[in-house]
């Protein structure tokens, strides 16, 4: 991944609602209309926001008929925590 890959990351969380979405996917798979039940924002506002999650690799997405279902990207959160901890540099 590059610096550019985890800018993405990182300025996506950095809204208030997608980091609660990430939040609550912490605790595991979750369906859209359970999402969306726990916000009050419409469906096409979620899709936007899931949109964005998706997009930037920190969450996938999993079409079962004619639901969706959200998951956190272990992978990528795994790089994501491993370069913020790290202590090489990019560069190097």
């Amino acid at each position: 991944m590059t610096y550019t890959d985890y800018a993405y990351i990182c300025k996506t969380l950095g809204d208030q609602i997608r980091l609660r979405i990430f939040d609550m996917l912490k605790k595991g798979k979750k369906c859209a209309y359970k999402i969306l039940e726990k916000f009050k924002i419409t469906q096409p506002t979620l899709s936007y926001h899931m949109k964005m999650l998706t997009q930037c690799g920190i969450v996938n997405s999993e079409k079962d008929g004619k639901l969706i279902y959200y998951s956190i990207n272990q992978e990528a959160l795994k790089n994501l925590v491993e370069f913020l901890s790290s202590q090489e540099s990019l560069l190097e």
